[in-house]
């Protein structure tokens, strides 16, 4: 399969945004129509394609990186020169505000219903649609908050409908949740191509993603706690759904999830984009090899337990951090699987990085060499959605239920979704146990000194497994959003995520020396990449959690008779 819009569909993508069936009374033959087009369900499948690009990046294409690892990223794992800020002004146009996508979907919804097929048929690809349309939703509930609901398919001259005030964001999320329910009672278990496709697994894997993200900033952020319940349900109960169906397993190479030729049979892959060598490449894998990179903040670093199980500010195993071997050393594996073993440092190693520390989580080295190693001719197959995350995403539901009035979280919940992670081939990391509301390893319960006093023992725990089992994923800013935690990427106030790697600049050349800002221009000391006052990231507007609606978009709808607000200053929009 090949994720790119074929002629036919980028034509009728066009056809059908622009509405075009009331212009053409007597379309010429060679155009592709409505009556020429919704005739079989192959080219129902082949309309369906055309959303995959846009929703399943995986590791993009060219030299645009889709949803994996970013050294741009606005979060608390990378340590970059110049941190990149939060939105500061309303912009006069763009910002994301659109609903072509949610357009493009409800054509597919109507035109799917009078192709002639079998009724089983129609309610799949019906499913798809409203799929995709969630989707859509999901990433503009999550841009702007409250947003218009357009549930139906809107023709030329229905500005009444077109121009509306915006639904609340848990009526929208309520619509989502219906889309998503009928999908997983109508896409098929399988159908085409497997782990390229989508099927009910695939749904149900991205029901409980977006019904974690929508439960848990509803409670965090106080906006209602009761629909904060529903969805954390409805997280759980997906998540479920996936671990019960016996389709997927934990991979034995963590690695292997990130730097593969071929994810076809990889059990912990549930949805992946497929990439072949002079068709679709990237350039990620170039990225992790031979350029520069923003490396991790000593923040991330420390994230990682000490092989023990314990936190690494408590645990007797934890060598320290004055070199690289001993920051390594007793540590829960995928740390050694995320970052290379030794320093880089500029002036030393064309792929230096930032901070000293280095990821290699996405590089293979079989073509490291190689001209498909390098730029952005990689056609390692890139992940969309896997295992992991599901489990991570049930127990993190589960824990949260708890606060909420729901279910005592369990350690069979425990056993059943991280313990699986942890089990794994090649990490054996002792098993996270729940005594009480307290974290435990091996029946000694702990607490981490450095536990952000406001969120519970266990759930920081929980927290920080998900951190490390998805590092540099693309999750790490939605997740703080969600958490009502940005104040994490305040380079001031948390000044671990601008520090890199301990150094003593006289064991090193000038050459490399004088490219190395140590912190308070001592000769030893940690790495800070943003070594300017004017390079520093400060959080103190809470408005930042939504963006703003673009300027003309407000004085678009005005002209139509509709005050479309904008989102509140100093405050999130509730």
């Amino acid at each position: 399969m090949k994720y790119a819009l074929n002629i036919t569909v980028l034509a009728l993508f066009f056809i059908a945004m622009g509405g075009c069936d009331d212009f053409l009374t007597q379309p010429p033959k060679d155009t592709m129509t409505d009556e020429t087009y919704w005739t079989n369900e192959n080219n129902v499948r082949s309309f369906a394609w055309g959303f995959y690009t846009g929703y399943f990046q995986g590791y993009g294409s060219g030299f645009a990186w889709g949803d994996y690892f970013s050294g741009q990223s606005l979060n608390d794992d990378f340590a970059p020169t110049t941190p990149p800020d939060f939105i500061q002004n309303v912009p006069t146009s763009g910002g994301g505000w659109t609903f072509s996508w949610v357009r493009k979907a409800n054509v597919f919804i109507d035109r799917v219903k009078e192709v002639p097929m079998e009724q089983e048929a129609i309610e799949h690809w019906t499913g798809i649609g409203r799929f995709f349309r969630a989707l859509e939703y999901n990433d503009l509930v999550k841009r702007f908050g409250d947003v218009p609901w357009y549930g139906e398919l809107l023709e030329e001259g229905e500005e009444e409908k077109l121009y509306k005030k915006r639904d609340p964001r848990t009526t929208v999320m309520d619509s989502v949740l219906a889309d998503f329910q009928y999908a997983v009672e109508n896409v098929r278990e399988d159908d085409g191509a497997d782990k390229l496709t989508v099927n009910k697994y695939v749904v149900l894997s991205f029901m409980s993603r977006i019904f974690l993200y929508h439960g848990t900033y509803l409670k965090y952020h106080e906006i209602d706690q009761d629909k904060a319940r529903e969805y954390l349900q409805v997280a759980k109960e997906a998540a479920a759904q996936v671990m019960r169906s016996g389709r997927y397993s934990i991979a034995n190479d963590y690695r292997g999830l990130f730097n593969s030729m071929d994810l076809s049979g990889n059990p912990g892959i549930i949805l992946y984009r497929k990439y072949e060598e002079g068709v679709l490449t990237h350039s990620l894998n170039s990225y992790s090899n031979k350029e520069p990179q923003t490396g991790p903040s000593k923040d991330a670093i420390e994230a990682y337990l000490a092989d023990d199980g314990l936190p690494i500010t408590i645990s007797p195993k934890y060598q320290g951090d004055k070199s690289i071997e001993d920051v390594m050393a007793n540590r829960d594996p995928r740390i050694t699987e995320t970052f290379v073993q030794e320093l880089r440092l500029n002036g030393q190693a064309s792929n230096y990085s930032t901070s000293g520390y280095a990821q290699h989580k996405f590089l293979n080295e079989d073509i490291a060499d190689l001209p498909i190693g390098v730029s952005n001719d990689n056609p390692t197959d890139g992940p969309v959605i896997r295992y992991g995350e599901v489990l991570m995403n049930y127990a993190e539901a589960a824990a949260e239920l708890a606060t909420l009035g729901g279910p005592t979280l369990t350690q069979e919940d425990l056993n059943k979704s991280i313990n699986v992670l942890r089990n794994r081939p090649g990490i054996d990391m002792p098993a996270l146990q729940v005594m009480g509301n307290q974290p435990a390893v091996n029946g000694q319960t702990y607490d981490d000194p450095e536990r952000d006093p406001s969120v519970s023992p266990i759930i920081w725990e929980i927290r920080r497994e998900r951190r490390v089992e998805l590092m540099m994923e693309g999750f790490r800013l939605d997740d703080l959003k969600r958490w009502k935690k940005l104040e994490y990427v305040d380079t001031i106030e948390n000044k671990d995520i601008n520090r890199g790697a301990w150094v003593d600049l006289s064991g090193y050349p000038e050459s490399v020396a004088k490219n190395i800002h140590v912190e308070n221009e001592a000769e030893e000391g940690y790495i800070v990449p943003a070594y300017k006052d004017a390079s520093q990231r400060t959080f103190d507007d809470p408005r930042v959690y939504l963006r703003p609606i673009p300027l003309d978009q407000i004085t678009l709808y005005k002209e139509n008779g509709v005050d479309l607000e904008q989102n509140p200053a100093g405050s999130e929009q509730r």
